[in-house]
């Protein structure tokens, strides 16, 4: 019973913090909005919920939804699953493919020298 009022609580507190940041945010994002793009670039002076507006059209476009940021399997842990799943010849075919896109890359036994 304590642990189940304890959660609530804590989702409570998480959701009225969730709350605060944005209203936070919002309220900075109007001031910079109405500081700088009208001189920059011409354009109108944007109200509070518009700022709001702004915040979640960004976080929907570049940082996708959920805690992954949609990065998904892509991310930094899936990749080194990735990599630990090939086979020796898998890998020197990735690395030479990636060596041909973007340009050399050290071999994985080598060190820098610093």
């Amino acid at each position: 019973m304590r642990r189940n009022v304890l959660r609530a609580v804590k989702f409570v507190l998480i959701v009225v913090l969730c709350i605060a940041v944005l209203a936070g945010l919002g309220f900075v994002v109007k001031g910079l909005w109405n500081w700088l793009m009208p001189g920059l670039f011409g354009l109108k002076l944007i109200g509070y919920w518009q700022a709001v507006g702004v915040i979640v059209l960004s976080r929907l476009l570049f940082g996708g939804i959920g805690r992954s940021g949609g990065r998904g399997r892509y991310g930094r842990r899936g990749m080194k699953e990735r990599c630990a799943e090939m086979t020796p010849e898998e890998r020197e075919k990735f690395r030479q493919w990636f060596q041909g896109r973007w340009g050399a890359v050290a071999p994985a036994e080598s060190k820098p020298n610093a």
